[in-house]
């Protein structure tokens, strides 16, 4: 499943992700916010590394699987984003969440298809 010679845009997404995320939990931590900022770097940061492991699957199904870990700590990183942006005195950046919602739509298109591929084997 591996291939390290074509560029690969949801590894160039995440990564690019997580290293705001980095930022962005460090602002939080000046804040002394910690435990939501410790929450969103877990969470945030792990969307990636999954999606990196996934590289690595053993066979479509596990792919699917650990692009379906991916795709649910994208879904928790989006709770703790829209906490952020709706609780007094903690700040926001509206280009997290526009970064997140790229990756959720690469995520899905990526599960979806990949799927649909499996399912077209079978008949």
């Amino acid at each position: 499943m591996k291939n390290q010679s074509k560029a690969n845009p949801l590894l160039e997404k995440t990564f690019e992700f997580s290293l705001h995320v980095i930022k962005f939990t460090e602002k939080l931590e000046d804040l002394k916010r910690f435990n939501l900022s410790n929450q969103l770097f877990r969470s945030g940061t792990s969307i990636g590394a999954n999606a990196r492991e996934a590289q690595s699957a053993e066979s479509k199904l596990d792919f699917i699987h650990k692009l379906k870990i991916s795709a649910k700590e994208a879904e928790e990183t989006e709770y703790w984003l829209l906490l952020c942006k709706n609780a007094e005195s903690y700040p926001f950046d509206d280009k997290l969440l526009e970064m997140l919602n790229q990756i959720q739509k690469l995520l899905s298109s990526i599960i979806f298809t990949t799927k649909k591929s499996i399912n077209s084997k079978k008949y």
